[in-house]
Protein backbone atom coordinates (compact mmCIF):
# COMPACT_ATOMS: atom_id res chain seq x y z
CA UNK A 1 0.00 0.00 0.00
CA UNK A 2 2.98 2.25 1.00
CA UNK A 3 4.33 1.74 -2.45
CA UNK A 4 1.18 2.42 -4.50
CA UNK A 5 0.73 5.87 -3.01
CA UNK A 6 4.13 6.82 -3.69
CA UNK A 7 3.59 5.53 -7.09
CA UNK A 8 0.68 7.79 -7.02
CA UNK A 9 2.58 10.68 -5.60
CA UNK A 10 5.16 10.39 -8.48
CA UNK A 11 2.19 10.29 -11.34
CA UNK A 12 0.87 13.14 -9.77
CA UNK A 13 4.62 15.04 -9.80
CA UNK A 14 5.32 14.51 -13.70
CA UNK A 15 3.07 17.64 -14.69
CA UNK A 16 2.75 15.71 -18.37
CA UNK A 17 1.41 12.64 -16.70
CA UNK A 18 -0.71 14.65 -14.28
CA UNK A 19 -2.88 16.40 -17.12
CA UNK A 20 -3.35 12.98 -18.95
CA UNK A 21 -4.52 10.95 -16.19
CA UNK A 22 -6.89 14.29 -15.78
CA UNK A 23 -8.03 14.68 -19.18
CA UNK A 24 -8.74 10.98 -18.89
CA UNK A 25 -11.01 10.85 -16.16
CA UNK A 26 -12.24 14.11 -17.29
CA UNK A 27 -13.22 12.53 -21.33
CA UNK A 28 -14.20 8.83 -19.06
CA UNK A 29 -16.90 11.44 -16.79
CA UNK A 30 -18.30 12.63 -20.02
CA UNK A 31 -19.05 9.59 -21.27
CA UNK A 32 -20.73 7.81 -18.22
CA UNK A 33 -22.59 11.42 -18.42
CA UNK A 34 -24.01 11.05 -21.62
CA UNK A 35 -24.86 7.37 -20.56
CA UNK A 36 -28.06 8.72 -18.81
CA UNK A 37 -29.15 11.65 -20.89
CA UNK A 38 -32.06 9.80 -22.12
CA UNK A 39 -33.36 10.68 -25.86
CA UNK A 40 -35.54 13.27 -25.82
CA UNK A 41 -39.60 12.60 -25.75
CA UNK A 42 -38.59 9.73 -23.83
CA UNK A 43 -40.09 9.23 -20.35
CA UNK A 44 -37.68 7.33 -17.92
CA UNK A 45 -39.63 6.16 -15.76
CA UNK A 46 -41.64 3.66 -18.42
CA UNK A 47 -38.86 1.56 -19.32
CA UNK A 48 -39.12 -1.07 -17.10
CA UNK A 49 -40.14 -3.81 -19.67
CA UNK A 50 -36.67 -2.91 -21.97
CA UNK A 51 -34.92 -2.77 -18.84
CA UNK A 52 -36.25 -6.01 -18.44
CA UNK A 53 -35.37 -7.72 -21.24
CA UNK A 54 -31.73 -6.54 -21.23
CA UNK A 55 -31.69 -8.33 -17.96
CA UNK A 56 -30.48 -11.51 -19.77
CA UNK A 57 -29.05 -13.21 -23.00
CA UNK A 58 -27.16 -11.23 -25.26
CA UNK A 59 -29.13 -7.85 -24.50
CA UNK A 60 -27.35 -7.75 -21.30
CA UNK A 61 -24.24 -8.18 -23.15
CA UNK A 62 -25.08 -5.45 -25.50
CA UNK A 63 -26.16 -3.63 -22.53
CA UNK A 64 -23.16 -4.38 -20.83
CA UNK A 65 -20.94 -3.01 -23.74
CA UNK A 66 -23.05 0.36 -23.40
CA UNK A 67 -22.16 0.58 -20.03
CA UNK A 68 -26.22 0.15 -19.45
CA UNK A 69 -27.12 3.22 -21.96
CA UNK A 70 -28.94 0.55 -23.74
CA UNK A 71 -31.20 0.07 -21.04
CA UNK A 72 -31.62 3.89 -20.45
CA UNK A 73 -32.79 4.98 -23.85
CA UNK A 74 -29.74 7.19 -23.74
CA UNK A 75 -28.03 9.15 -26.39
CA UNK A 76 -25.44 6.60 -25.93
CA UNK A 77 -27.14 3.95 -26.35
CA UNK A 78 -25.53 2.16 -29.45
CA UNK A 79 -22.19 2.67 -27.96
CA UNK A 80 -18.78 1.98 -29.50
CA UNK A 81 -19.71 -0.99 -31.16
CA UNK A 82 -20.88 -0.49 -34.01
CA UNK A 83 -17.03 1.27 -34.87
CA UNK A 84 -15.73 -1.83 -33.42
CA UNK A 85 -17.80 -4.39 -35.85
CA UNK A 86 -16.70 -1.67 -38.96
CA UNK A 87 -13.27 -2.17 -37.33
CA UNK A 88 -13.36 -6.29 -37.90
CA UNK A 89 -15.00 -5.60 -41.26
CA UNK A 90 -11.89 -3.44 -42.13
CA UNK A 91 -9.36 -6.24 -40.64
CA UNK A 92 -10.57 -9.05 -42.73
CA UNK A 93 -10.88 -6.42 -46.32
CA UNK A 94 -7.12 -5.84 -45.41
CA UNK A 95 -6.37 -9.44 -45.11
CA UNK A 96 -8.65 -10.68 -48.53
CA UNK A 97 -8.89 -8.01 -50.83
CA UNK A 98 -5.59 -6.87 -52.74
CA UNK A 99 -6.78 -2.90 -53.04
CA UNK A 100 -7.25 -3.11 -49.04
CA UNK A 101 -3.99 -5.04 -48.64
CA UNK A 102 -2.10 -2.45 -50.94
CA UNK A 103 -3.67 0.27 -48.79
CA UNK A 104 -1.99 -1.07 -45.86
CA UNK A 105 1.26 -1.26 -46.80
CA UNK A 106 1.04 3.03 -47.38
CA UNK A 107 2.21 3.50 -44.10
CA UNK A 108 0.74 6.42 -42.73
CA UNK A 109 -1.38 7.68 -45.46
CA UNK A 110 -2.59 4.05 -45.82
CA UNK A 111 -3.70 4.19 -42.09
CA UNK A 112 -5.34 7.22 -42.52
CA UNK A 113 -7.20 6.13 -45.62
CA UNK A 114 -8.22 2.52 -43.77
CA UNK A 115 -9.24 5.02 -40.41
CA UNK A 116 -11.70 7.01 -43.38
CA UNK A 117 -13.21 3.94 -44.95
CA UNK A 118 -13.68 2.56 -41.04
CA UNK A 119 -15.99 5.91 -40.13
CA UNK A 120 -17.93 5.50 -43.56
CA UNK A 121 -18.69 1.97 -42.44
CA UNK A 122 -19.89 3.03 -38.93
CA UNK A 123 -21.96 5.33 -39.97
CA UNK A 124 -23.40 2.84 -42.34
CA UNK A 125 -24.05 0.30 -39.58
CA UNK A 126 -25.50 3.21 -37.12
CA UNK A 127 -28.09 3.90 -39.72
CA UNK A 128 -29.04 -0.31 -39.93
CA UNK A 129 -29.40 -0.40 -36.14
CA UNK A 130 -30.43 2.95 -34.79
CA UNK A 131 -34.26 2.17 -36.36
CA UNK A 132 -33.89 -1.35 -35.02
CA UNK A 133 -32.92 -0.19 -31.58
CA UNK A 134 -35.97 2.18 -32.16
CA UNK A 135 -38.33 -0.64 -33.51
CA UNK A 136 -37.54 -2.29 -30.32
CA UNK A 137 -37.84 0.33 -27.77
CA UNK A 138 -41.42 1.05 -29.53
CA UNK A 139 -42.38 -2.94 -28.57
CA UNK A 140 -41.27 -2.90 -25.39
CA UNK A 141 -42.29 0.94 -24.20
CA UNK A 142 -44.27 2.30 -26.25
CA UNK A 143 -46.20 4.88 -23.88
CA UNK A 144 -42.39 6.35 -23.13
CA UNK A 145 -42.96 8.64 -25.66
CA UNK A 146 -44.30 11.78 -24.88
CA UNK A 147 -47.89 12.65 -25.56
CA UNK A 148 -48.29 14.31 -29.00
CA UNK A 149 -46.06 13.08 -30.49
CA UNK A 150 -46.20 9.90 -33.16
CA UNK A 151 -43.60 6.89 -33.53
CA UNK A 152 -43.35 8.05 -36.94
CA UNK A 153 -41.96 11.21 -36.98
CA UNK A 154 -39.97 10.56 -33.33
CA UNK A 155 -37.85 8.17 -35.26
CA UNK A 156 -35.96 10.61 -38.08
CA UNK A 157 -34.70 12.98 -35.44
CA UNK A 158 -33.93 9.82 -32.77
CA UNK A 159 -31.78 7.91 -35.71
CA UNK A 160 -29.77 11.12 -36.08
CA UNK A 161 -29.15 11.95 -32.21
CA UNK A 162 -28.20 7.98 -31.93
CA UNK A 163 -25.76 8.09 -34.61
CA UNK A 164 -24.01 10.88 -33.44
CA UNK A 165 -23.91 9.90 -29.73
CA UNK A 166 -21.72 6.61 -31.16
CA UNK A 167 -19.69 8.90 -33.35
CA UNK A 168 -19.39 11.31 -30.50
CA UNK A 169 -18.13 8.02 -28.49
CA UNK A 170 -15.50 7.36 -30.93
CA UNK A 171 -14.56 10.78 -30.44
CA UNK A 172 -14.39 10.94 -27.03
CA UNK A 173 -11.96 7.73 -27.52
CA UNK A 174 -9.79 9.26 -30.05
CA UNK A 175 -8.76 12.48 -27.80
CA UNK A 176 -8.80 9.88 -24.77
CA UNK A 177 -5.37 8.40 -27.08
CA UNK A 178 -4.23 11.44 -28.22
CA UNK A 179 -4.35 13.83 -25.02
CA UNK A 180 -4.70 10.96 -22.15
CA UNK A 181 -3.24 7.79 -21.43
CA UNK A 182 -4.02 4.38 -22.86
CA UNK A 183 -6.43 3.45 -25.78
CA UNK A 184 -9.45 5.13 -25.66
CA UNK A 185 -11.34 3.02 -27.82
CA UNK A 186 -10.72 0.40 -25.17
CA UNK A 187 -10.73 2.47 -21.88
CA UNK A 188 -14.41 3.36 -23.25
CA UNK A 189 -15.79 0.08 -23.24
CA UNK A 190 -14.06 -0.90 -20.01
CA UNK A 191 -15.62 2.04 -18.58
CA UNK A 192 -19.01 0.96 -19.41
CA UNK A 193 -18.22 -2.73 -18.45
CA UNK A 194 -17.02 -1.76 -14.89
CA UNK A 195 -19.75 0.11 -14.33
CA UNK A 196 -22.08 -2.82 -13.71
CA UNK A 197 -19.70 -4.54 -11.29
CA UNK A 198 -20.52 -3.16 -8.17
CA UNK A 199 -24.34 -3.48 -8.68
CA UNK A 200 -23.59 -7.44 -9.94
CA UNK A 201 -21.45 -7.95 -7.23
CA UNK A 202 -23.71 -6.28 -4.32
CA UNK A 203 -27.11 -8.40 -6.00
CA UNK A 204 -25.06 -11.93 -6.36
CA UNK A 205 -23.57 -11.38 -2.56
CA UNK A 206 -27.15 -11.02 -1.26
CA UNK A 207 -28.67 -13.03 -3.32
CA UNK A 208 -26.11 -15.92 -2.11
CA UNK A 209 -27.00 -14.95 1.65
CA UNK A 210 -30.53 -14.67 1.62
CA UNK A 211 -30.60 -18.63 0.05
CA UNK A 212 -32.95 -20.36 1.75
CA UNK A 213 -30.64 -23.46 1.61
CA UNK A 214 -27.76 -23.12 4.03
CA UNK A 215 -23.87 -22.32 2.32
CA UNK A 216 -25.15 -19.21 0.64
CA UNK A 217 -21.46 -17.65 2.06
CA UNK A 218 -19.62 -20.80 1.35
CA UNK A 219 -20.61 -20.30 -2.28
CA UNK A 220 -19.95 -17.33 -2.62
CA UNK A 221 -16.69 -17.37 -1.42
CA UNK A 222 -15.95 -20.53 -3.96
CA UNK A 223 -17.34 -18.04 -6.89
CA UNK A 224 -14.91 -15.46 -5.68
CA UNK A 225 -12.11 -18.11 -5.47
CA UNK A 226 -13.26 -19.42 -9.08
CA UNK A 227 -13.06 -15.52 -10.96
CA UNK A 228 -9.65 -14.79 -9.25
CA UNK A 229 -8.37 -18.04 -11.23
CA UNK A 230 -9.81 -16.73 -14.00
CA UNK A 231 -8.49 -13.81 -13.90
CA UNK A 232 -5.30 -15.11 -13.08
CA UNK A 233 -5.77 -17.28 -16.82
CA UNK A 234 -6.90 -14.18 -18.89
CA UNK A 235 -3.92 -12.39 -17.45
CA UNK A 236 -2.09 -15.10 -18.97
CA UNK A 237 -3.88 -15.00 -22.11
CA UNK A 238 -3.74 -11.37 -22.87
CA UNK A 239 0.15 -10.79 -22.28
CA UNK A 240 0.92 -14.38 -24.22
CA UNK A 241 3.58 -16.07 -23.84
CA UNK A 242 6.66 -17.41 -26.00
CA UNK A 243 6.93 -20.76 -24.16
CA UNK A 244 6.39 -24.11 -26.27
CA UNK A 245 6.93 -27.53 -25.84
CA UNK A 246 9.99 -28.41 -25.06
CA UNK A 247 10.44 -31.10 -27.68
CA UNK A 248 9.90 -28.38 -30.17
CA UNK A 249 11.68 -25.68 -28.26
CA UNK A 250 14.96 -27.94 -28.87
CA UNK A 251 14.58 -28.83 -32.33
CA UNK A 252 13.68 -24.66 -33.35
CA UNK A 253 17.07 -23.48 -33.07
CA UNK A 254 18.72 -21.49 -35.94
CA UNK A 255 22.17 -22.21 -36.16
CA UNK A 256 23.22 -18.34 -37.35
CA UNK A 257 24.83 -17.33 -34.21
CA UNK A 258 23.91 -13.60 -32.75
CA UNK A 259 26.28 -12.31 -30.11
CA UNK A 260 26.86 -15.77 -29.08
CA UNK A 261 23.30 -16.77 -28.26
CA UNK A 262 21.00 -18.97 -30.56
CA UNK A 263 17.56 -17.27 -31.56
CA UNK A 264 14.22 -19.27 -31.18
CA UNK A 265 11.82 -18.55 -33.84
CA UNK A 266 9.36 -16.36 -32.17
CA UNK A 267 6.12 -18.85 -31.74
CA UNK A 268 3.29 -17.72 -29.04
CA UNK A 269 1.34 -20.26 -27.30
CA UNK A 270 -1.54 -17.58 -27.55
CA UNK A 271 -0.35 -15.85 -31.08
CA UNK A 272 -4.10 -14.77 -31.48
CA UNK A 273 -4.77 -12.89 -28.31
CA UNK A 274 -8.10 -11.92 -27.59
CA UNK A 275 -9.04 -11.32 -30.91
CA UNK A 276 -10.76 -14.82 -31.99
CA UNK A 277 -13.06 -14.10 -28.92
CA UNK A 278 -14.17 -10.63 -30.15
CA UNK A 279 -14.62 -12.10 -33.78
CA UNK A 280 -16.85 -14.59 -32.38
CA UNK A 281 -18.73 -12.26 -30.13
CA UNK A 282 -19.28 -10.24 -32.82
CA UNK A 283 -20.97 -13.07 -35.33
CA UNK A 284 -22.71 -14.32 -32.27
CA UNK A 285 -24.98 -11.03 -32.19
CA UNK A 286 -26.22 -11.18 -35.67
CA UNK A 287 -29.40 -13.20 -34.49
CA UNK A 288 -29.96 -10.01 -32.87
CA UNK A 289 -29.98 -8.19 -36.42
CA UNK A 290 -32.10 -11.10 -38.29
CA UNK A 291 -35.43 -10.27 -35.79
CA UNK A 292 -34.63 -6.43 -34.84
CA UNK A 293 -34.14 -7.43 -31.39
CA UNK A 294 -37.61 -9.39 -30.58
CA UNK A 295 -37.33 -12.87 -29.96
CA UNK A 296 -40.99 -13.74 -29.00
CA UNK A 297 -41.75 -14.53 -32.32
CA UNK A 298 -38.68 -16.25 -33.31
CA UNK A 299 -38.37 -19.86 -33.90
CA UNK A 300 -36.55 -22.03 -30.76
CA UNK A 301 -33.55 -21.95 -32.79
CA UNK A 302 -33.06 -18.47 -33.11
CA UNK A 303 -33.88 -17.84 -29.34
CA UNK A 304 -30.88 -20.40 -28.46
CA UNK A 305 -29.17 -18.41 -30.55
CA UNK A 306 -29.88 -15.47 -28.46
CA UNK A 307 -29.31 -17.09 -25.16
CA UNK A 308 -25.58 -16.93 -24.36
CA UNK A 309 -26.48 -20.04 -21.69
CA UNK A 310 -27.73 -22.23 -24.21
CA UNK A 311 -26.40 -25.12 -24.93
CA UNK A 312 -26.21 -24.68 -29.13
CA UNK A 313 -25.36 -21.20 -28.59
CA UNK A 314 -21.95 -21.99 -26.73
CA UNK A 315 -21.30 -25.10 -28.73
CA UNK A 316 -21.69 -22.74 -32.45
CA UNK A 317 -19.80 -19.97 -30.20
CA UNK A 318 -16.26 -23.04 -28.98
CA UNK A 319 -16.30 -23.81 -33.04
CA UNK A 320 -16.21 -19.67 -33.60
CA UNK A 321 -13.59 -19.26 -31.34
CA UNK A 322 -11.28 -21.97 -32.32
CA UNK A 323 -12.10 -21.68 -36.23
CA UNK A 324 -11.06 -17.68 -35.71
CA UNK A 325 -7.81 -18.99 -33.33
CA UNK A 326 -6.40 -20.64 -36.59
CA UNK A 327 -7.37 -18.49 -38.86
CA UNK A 328 -5.86 -15.05 -37.55
CA UNK A 329 -2.34 -17.10 -36.09
CA UNK A 330 -2.22 -18.13 -39.98
CA UNK A 331 -2.70 -14.70 -40.68
CA UNK A 332 -0.32 -13.33 -38.07
CA UNK A 333 3.04 -15.87 -38.83
CA UNK A 334 2.90 -16.83 -42.19
CA UNK A 335 5.74 -19.91 -42.48
CA UNK A 336 6.61 -19.38 -45.86
CA UNK A 337 7.83 -16.35 -45.05
CA UNK A 338 9.38 -16.93 -41.83
CA UNK A 339 11.25 -20.00 -43.89
CA UNK A 340 12.66 -17.59 -46.48
CA UNK A 341 13.91 -15.08 -43.55
CA UNK A 342 15.81 -18.23 -41.93
CA UNK A 343 17.18 -19.07 -45.68
CA UNK A 344 18.09 -15.53 -46.47
CA UNK A 345 19.78 -14.70 -43.02
CA UNK A 346 21.62 -18.52 -43.45
CA UNK A 347 20.01 -20.10 -40.79
CA UNK A 348 18.10 -23.24 -40.44
CA UNK A 349 16.34 -25.28 -38.49
CA UNK A 350 19.04 -28.80 -37.09
CA UNK A 351 17.47 -31.66 -39.66
CA UNK A 352 15.10 -30.15 -41.49
CA UNK A 353 16.08 -28.67 -45.17
CA UNK A 354 15.73 -24.94 -45.60
CA UNK A 355 12.65 -23.89 -48.05
CA UNK A 356 9.72 -25.43 -48.52
CA UNK A 357 10.64 -28.12 -45.78
CA UNK A 358 11.27 -25.66 -43.14
CA UNK A 359 7.73 -23.92 -43.58
CA UNK A 360 6.10 -27.38 -43.86
CA UNK A 361 7.77 -28.03 -40.62
CA UNK A 362 7.08 -24.88 -39.15
CA UNK A 363 3.50 -24.96 -40.10
CA UNK A 364 3.14 -28.31 -38.52
CA UNK A 365 4.59 -26.70 -35.11
CA UNK A 366 1.91 -24.14 -35.59
CA UNK A 367 -1.05 -25.88 -36.07
CA UNK A 368 0.01 -28.34 -33.04
CA UNK A 369 0.73 -25.20 -30.46
CA UNK A 370 -2.65 -23.47 -31.82
CA UNK A 371 -4.71 -26.55 -30.55
CA UNK A 372 -4.42 -26.02 -26.71
CA UNK A 373 -4.14 -22.24 -27.03
CA UNK A 374 -7.43 -22.18 -29.07
CA UNK A 375 -9.02 -24.75 -26.48
CA UNK A 376 -7.91 -22.64 -23.48
CA UNK A 377 -9.38 -19.35 -25.08
CA UNK A 378 -12.34 -21.27 -25.84
CA UNK A 379 -12.52 -22.32 -22.25
CA UNK A 380 -12.10 -18.50 -21.08
CA UNK A 381 -15.01 -17.65 -23.81
CA UNK A 382 -17.51 -19.88 -22.48
CA UNK A 383 -16.68 -19.42 -18.67
CA UNK A 384 -20.02 -16.89 -17.98
CA UNK A 385 -22.54 -20.31 -19.03
CA UNK A 386 -20.49 -22.48 -17.01
CA UNK A 387 -21.09 -20.37 -14.09
CA UNK A 388 -24.43 -20.25 -14.44
CA UNK A 389 -24.49 -23.75 -13.68
CA UNK A 390 -23.94 -23.00 -10.26
CA UNK A 391 -26.66 -20.13 -10.47
CA UNK A 392 -24.20 -17.40 -10.52
CA UNK A 393 -26.62 -14.52 -11.43
CA UNK A 394 -26.48 -13.34 -14.78
CA UNK A 395 -24.96 -9.76 -14.39
CA UNK A 396 -22.49 -11.20 -12.19
CA UNK A 397 -21.16 -14.26 -14.44
CA UNK A 398 -20.24 -12.01 -17.54
CA UNK A 399 -17.40 -11.13 -15.06
CA UNK A 400 -16.25 -14.79 -15.23
CA UNK A 401 -14.87 -15.35 -18.85
CA UNK A 402 -15.63 -14.14 -21.81
CA UNK A 403 -15.06 -10.52 -23.72
CA UNK A 404 -15.84 -8.97 -21.17
CA UNK A 405 -13.27 -9.99 -18.47
CA UNK A 406 -10.39 -10.60 -21.47
CA UNK A 407 -11.24 -6.63 -22.36
CA UNK A 408 -10.98 -5.65 -18.82
CA UNK A 409 -7.95 -7.32 -17.99
CA UNK A 410 -6.59 -6.45 -21.28
CA UNK A 411 -7.33 -2.56 -21.10
CA UNK A 412 -5.77 -2.61 -17.66
CA UNK A 413 -2.43 -3.95 -18.28
CA UNK A 414 -2.14 -1.37 -21.66
CA UNK A 415 -3.06 1.27 -19.76
CA UNK A 416 -0.78 0.16 -16.26
CA UNK A 417 1.98 -0.22 -19.02
CA UNK A 418 1.86 3.26 -20.26
CA UNK A 419 1.63 5.09 -17.06
CA UNK A 420 5.05 3.04 -16.00
CA UNK A 421 6.45 4.22 -19.05
CA UNK A 422 5.84 7.67 -18.02
CA UNK A 423 7.15 6.96 -15.11
CA UNK A 424 10.52 5.05 -15.77
CA UNK A 425 11.52 7.46 -18.23
CA UNK A 426 11.27 10.30 -15.80
CA UNK A 427 13.39 7.75 -13.68
CA UNK A 428 10.64 7.11 -10.77
CA UNK A 429 10.23 3.33 -9.34
CA UNK A 430 7.24 1.68 -11.84
CA UNK A 431 4.25 0.16 -10.84
CA UNK A 432 5.19 -3.55 -10.18
CA UNK A 433 8.32 -4.52 -8.37
CA UNK A 434 8.04 -7.50 -10.29
CA UNK A 435 8.00 -5.52 -14.17
CA UNK A 436 5.29 -7.85 -14.76
CA UNK A 437 3.56 -4.74 -16.93
CA UNK A 438 6.97 -4.43 -18.56
CA UNK A 439 6.13 -7.63 -20.46
CA UNK A 440 3.15 -5.95 -22.70
CA UNK A 441 -0.06 -6.07 -22.32
CA UNK A 442 -2.73 -5.76 -24.68
CA UNK A 443 -5.53 -3.44 -25.37
CA UNK A 444 -8.76 -4.90 -26.11
CA UNK A 445 -9.11 -3.62 -29.31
Amino acid sequence: MKKFIETLKNCWKIEDLRQRLLITLLFTAIYRFGSFVVLPGINPSMLEKLQSQTSGGLMSLLDMFSGGAFSNASIFALGIMPYISASIVMQLLAIAVPYFQKMQREGESGRKKIQWYTRVLTVAILVFQAPSYLLNLKMQAANALATGISWTVFMIPATIILAAGSMFILWLGERITDKGVGNGISLIIMIGIIARLPQAFVQEMTSRLQAISGGGLIMFIVEILILYAVVCASILLVQGTRKIPVQYAKRLVGNKQYGGARQYIPLKLFAANVMPIIFAQALMFIPLAVVRYQSENASSVVQQLMDNRSLLYNVIYVILVIAFTYFYTAITLNPTQMAEDMKRNNGFIPGVKPGKDTAEYIDTVMSRITLPGSLFIAFIAIMPALAGLLDVQQAFSQFFGGTSLLILVGVVIDTLQQIESHLLMRHYDGLLNSGHTRQGGVAAY
